[in-house]
């Protein structure tokens, strides 16, 4: 039973052709193999188990190839790419759906259970990211001028492109919500002579933030701080500027209103806020697999719960840019760079660790590629600004 409903899923799709070796021994080829290479073949080591399939297959599967019960020779992203192009044939096979979400539970993020899951996921350390990020350690979409561009001189460029949506003067105040390891509030300073706060729940960041200030020389310019957005504004603290990079993800669907609530009585009147986020273009929950191994209580708001959000709190939407194409990318770099650590990463995580970053940092790429997934810079102010600029500054 289970052969055949992995068969009838294989002769349903279209694109590149490739290989399939059964836990029995068969191989069989799919797809028009005339004349083409087959880039990658699937290997299944052992049968899988139909209740547990049919019950959840996104986790099942994922869990299968972190352990060893399914294998990938040759091109991972190729096949990654395929299945997130034909998701439609796995969804629509077999009488449960093979790859339906049957997770229908909302997710909401508390601030306590949000700073669980910031530690959980970037309190692995600096030193795990630091095998295969850039320089700056930004975790987050880069922006290429050019496909030739590194990764180091993209993720600059973003910060830039950043810094500049929010016309910046000298002595205005900036905050940063998931400031990371800080570049961006440091580079605010010293390019614009703002006075920056950087935010983060993450302790390591924090340590490694406050560091580089003081190597910098600009702690009368420059602060970091290990608290939540919302701590900022009970104190009645307020901003010319605010930014938000990455983080948004992490706010729950059910606190969309609280943080732009917050939001709204940080900025000072007619004050300008960038959100830089992932999106979706429908709602629906988080990719159960994804949720339970990288990103727990994690929600990626489709672009109109946003901007449907913003006029309750008296937001006015400027800008709206998509960077899908450059996080496809960016997600494609950091899995080239991660490929060429794994011994690195094995040695001190284990293989079922290696197998797991794989799978979530090539399906990155390819859902950038060929789903509805989506990165936004979306520009607003508080209350209407007649101050800026009448076109996009590059």
């Amino acid at each position: 039973m289970e052969k055949e409903l992995f068969r009838s899923a294989f002769r349903s799709i279209k694109g590149v052709p490739f290989a399939v070796t059964y836990w029995d021994g068969q191989t069989e080829i799919y797809g028009s193999a005339e004349n083409q290479d087959i880039p990658f073949r699937i290997i299944f080591n052992q049968p899988l188990n139909l209740l547990e399939m049919l019950s959840d297959p996104e986790v099942m599967l994922g869990e299968a190839y972190m352990d060893d019960k399914i294998n990938v020779e040759g091109d991972f992203s190729e096949l990654l790419n395929l299945l997130l192009c034909n998701e439609e044939v796995f969804k629509n096979t077999g009488s449960h759906g093979f790859f339906q979400h049957l997770m229908k539970s909302r997710r909401c993020s508390s601030a306590v259970k949000q700073k669980e899951n910031v530690e959980v996921y970037y309190d692995l350390d600096s030193d795990f990211f630091k095998l295969w990020l850039d320089s700056t350690l930004s975790y987050s979409c880069a922006y290429f001028k050019s496909p030739e561009d590194t990764l180091d001189q993209a993720q600059l460029q973003k910060i830039d492109h950043i810094l500049n949506k929010l016309h910046l003067q000298e002595g205005e105040t900036l905050l940063d919500i998931g400031s990371g390891w800080g570049w961006l509030i440091i580079r605010a300073a010293r390019k614009y002579g703002v006075k920056a706060v950087g935010i983060t729940l993450s302790h390591d960041e924090e340590e490694k933030t406050r560091k580089r200030i003081d190597h910098e020389g600009l702690g009368d310019q420059v602060e970091v701080r290990l608290a939540d957005y919302r701590d900022l504004a009970v104190e009645g603290q307020t901003f010319d500027k605010i930014l938000s990079v990455g983080m948004f993800k992490y706010v729950g669907k059910d606190y969309i209103p609280t943080y732009f609530h917050c939001l709204q009585k940080m900025l000072k009147p007619h004050g300008l806020s960038l959100l830089h986020t992932i999106t979706r273009s429908i709602e629906s929950p988080t990719a159960t697999w994804l949720e339970k191994y990288i990103f727990p209580q994690g929600y990626i708001p489709s672009l109109r719960e946003i901007v449907w959000t913003l006029p309750e709190h008296s937001l006015h939407l400027i800008d709206a840019e998509s960077m899908r194409q450059h996080y496809a990318l960016t997600t494609a770099r950091w899995a080239e760079n991660f490929e060429k650590v794994t011994d690195k990463v094995r040695e001190r995580y284990g293989e079922h660790f290696v197998r797991m970053w794989r799978l979530y940092l090539w399906g990155c790429s390819s859902s950038f590629k060929c789903s509805g997934l989506d990165v936004h810079q979306l520009l607003f102010s508080k209350g209407v600004n007649n101050e800026l600029p009448l076109g996009r500054q590059s």
